[in-house]
């Protein structure tokens, strides 16, 4: 028996273990399906590429689409303590202050901007020092780039010349504009969710944490959650919870375990054989992703990321955290409005400086990569279940790319890197088009390009969806509808995805329903 159970072990999993069990009296339970979160693969930041598809990614695929061809996307999701806080880029981001508000004036009360900004500022660790939008004493290290690449700086300064503004902070006073990125790390090194929160809550006694442990099902008695099954070493072991159970699994799995636990749409639930314990039509629907395209070009005479790995710069790496292996791969960007009367940017740019497309480094030459992500997209999918075995894996069908707007804007986006990079600064360095190629001269041409090429850039969300209305998962408190002791905190609850990277409002997310939680008593 514990006060609190925690499922999943990533982003929001370990800021809840941390602040729950900063509670000496609140005994806390922390199940992770992986395993533990060492290794460089881990530690080095250019490396995280390397961990997709391997025993520390849940490494899903959507179903084939049409939209893409009959394409079955690529969405990994970190199996290991620190989930996908463990392989990202690092990025930290928060979103424009409009998609917070608009979360508010959705009616999800106690979720705008000037509501979320104090938990943000709670959980950073600015390395610049404290501001009205910054602070610096939270455990999420944020840092400028340890050695930003000279053709990143050349980016920056290719925007400059093609008219966008400079901007340093992309979440202090304004989103728009192009820079580096701030990204997690210390010293050059990846600092994950659990460096930040997990390390130091392990040492407390009331904090018990048991990896390699899978969640099958949420146990529920009189419409009330009282527990987990876990299958750990091949038994199964059933878990109570006096207080509350907090699914954090995250956009794919958090709503496919409410499934298979009975909550979901009814219809849905009967066809798999599952008895009905909450009929909420709303989960697993409404997922949403930030499409991006990778728009690649040759370069001569410049050396760039193909080459990073190798013995002298791993030494460079571990003696003093300096390096190419410090990069993060996407070290500067930007965010822009498609229109101008746009009350928000739409489309934000990664830089590479290396050719990086479907999901890794390409090592057949230098180059680098300027990536369009449409940041406001119009289009959503939904996890369902394929079967009620809870191993298996759910089916996922992204729906990206099925509204024309979402093509329109990202199409619009490639014109933007194109743009960029015959600037000076980049046209200076640059060999000629690899991808989408010059021959993709026309819309035409771009679309067909945007559906062989487009992936998803890890950010899933809104699957357990917050709301009022009949399709929401969660309230405002991210309880779920008609379970009580029973919450869903990560990022599968956002009504609308957010404007950029998703892990920094992950945790903020977490920060805000630790408080929620605790204060129910």
């Amino acid at each position: 028996m514990y006060d609190y159970v925690i499922v999943g072990a990533g982003s929001a999993g370990c800021v809840l273990a941390n602040r729950l069990s900063a509670d000496a009296r609140a005994r806390v339970l922390l199940l992770e399906a992986g395993a533990g979160a060492g290794g460089l693969a881990v530690k080095i930041p250019a490396a995280f590429s390397k961990l997709f598809r391997t025993p520390r990614d849940w490494a899903f695929e959507a179903e084939p689409e049409p939209q893409f061809h009959g394409r079955r996307l690529y969405i990994p999701r970190g199996r290991m303590l620190g989930g996908s806080g463990s392989m990202n880029a690092m990025i930290y981001v928060r979103g424009h202050r409009a998609d917070y508000d608009g979360w508010a004036a959705a009616g999800c009360a106690g979720w705008a901007w000037d509501d979320v900004l104090p938990y943000f500022r709670r959980a950073e660790g600015q390395q610049r020092g404290g501001s009205p939008y910054h602070g610096e004493l939270g455990p999420l290290r944020v840092a400028d780039p340890r050695q930003p690449h000279p053709l990143s700086l050349a980016f920056v300064a290719a925007a400059g010349e093609a008219g966008y503004p400079a901007n340093d902070d992309f979440n202090g006073a304004r989103q728009g504009g192009f820079g580096l990125y701030q990204v997690t790390q210390r010293n050059g090194r990846r600092w994950s969710p659990v460096d930040a929160y997990l390390t130091a809550a392990m040492r407390r006694r009331n904090l018990t944490v048991r990896t390699r442990a899978r969640v099958t099902r949420i146990l529920c008695e009189g419409g009330r959650a009282a527990g987990v099954e876990v299958l750990r070493q091949g038994r199964r072991e059933v878990v109570l919870a006096d207080r509350e159970v907090l699914i954090a699994a995250g956009a794919i799995q958090s709503p496919q375990l409410l499934l298979l636990s009975g909550i979901g749409a009814a219809a849905d639930l009967k066809e798999h054989g599952l008895e009905v314990v909450a009929d909420l039509p709303g989960v697993g629907r409404n997922l949403q992703d930030h499409p991006a395209a990778p728009v690649c070009f040759a370069t001569e005479g410049v050396e760039t990321l193909m080459r990073a790995e190798s013995l002298p710069n791993l030494g460079r790496f571990l003696l003093r955290g300096k390096g190419p292996l410090t990069s993060n791969v996407a070290e500067a960007g930007g965010f822009v409005r498609s229109r101008r009367e746009l009350p928000a940017p739409d489309l934000q740019f990664h830089f590479a400086p290396v050719r990086f497309a479907a999901h890794a480094l390409d090592d057949s030459g230098h180059g680098f990569t300027i990536g369009p992500t449409l940041v406001a997209p119009r289009s959503r999918g939904r996890v369902r279940l394929k079967t009620a075995d809870p191993l298996a894996a759910p089916a996922i069908t992204t729906g990206q790319l099925v509204e024309r707007h979402d093509l329109y804007v990202l199409g619009e986006g490639v014109r933007i890197a194109r743009q960029l990079a015959a600037c000076g600064p980049l046209a200076v360095h640059c060999r000629g088009e690899v991808l989408p190629g010059a021959e993709a001269d026309t819309p035409a041409a771009v679309e067909a390009f945007l559906r062989r090429h487009a992936e998803l850039l890890y950010h899933p969300v809104g699957t357990c969806r917050m709301g009022i209305d009949e399709l929401a998962v969660v309230d405002p408190g991210l309880r779920v509808r008609g379970v009580t002791d029973l919450r869903v905190v990560d990022a599968s609850i956002m009504p609308i995805i957010v404007r950029g990277n998703t892990n920094a409002p992950t945790i903020m997310i977490a920060e805000r329903a630790a408080d929620l939680v605790r204060a129910a008593g």
